[in-house]
């Protein structure tokens, strides 16, 4: 074996030295890329718990509405339920009602009639028994004890009440026919 010539101990000193110069400069890049990806991260994760803590927020927000609209959402069914409740109290009201404007209606389109029957019947039991047809067996009055059709009773009566117009004409009545008997 020979040993190497100066020209190649020259170059291979200047390789050596290119590799390490080389490789002082990997390892300054190297560095730097640890430390931007160092940074980076760090940024990452200062960003993620910034991100976490918004979320969080923003569920604990979205969970303070949901459960206040909850609520809301409770009542307003229970002021429906009640003011159906009121509704239907309310048509059942209107119903009674209906039906005894009905019957006050009908009482009243059947006045006229009832006031002239009262008025014939108190006629009939003012006049009495014919005179000259034999002897009355019983009570000479159309029913038994005291009439429901008498003058008196009918003005006091509370069930039929005669209208300022019939009690004049009732004592008009009493004038004729106490004239005429």
């Amino acid at each position: 074996m020979s040993s190497p010539s100066p020209v190649q101990i020259r170059e291979a000193n200047a390789h050596l030295v290119a590799v390490h110069r080389r490789v002082a400069e990997l390892e300054q890049w190297l560095e730097a890329a640890d430390n931007t990806v160092r940074e980076q991260a760090e940024s990452l994760i200062r960003k993620d718990e910034q991100l976490r803590a918004a979320t969080q927020e923003i569920a604990e927000a979205k969970d303070k509405e949901i459960h206040y609209l909850h609520e809301k959402l409770c009542k307003s069914e229970e002021t429906i339920q009640r003011f159906q409740n009121m509704g239907k109290e309310k048509d059942a009201m209107i119903g009674q009602l209906q039906h005894r404007c009905q019957l006050l209606d009908n009482i009243c389109k059947s006045r006229p009639l009832l006031d002239s029957m009262l008025s014939h019947m108190a006629e009939a039991e003012r006049l009495g028994p014919v005179v000259g047809m034999g002897e009355p067996t019983a009570n000479t009055s159309l029913t038994d004890g005291e009439s429901n059709c008498s003058p008196n009773r009918i003005s006091n009566h509370k069930d039929f009440s005669l209208s300022e117009d019939d009690m004049d004409d009732q004592e008009l009545d009493e004038i004729v026919f106490g004239t005429t008997v």
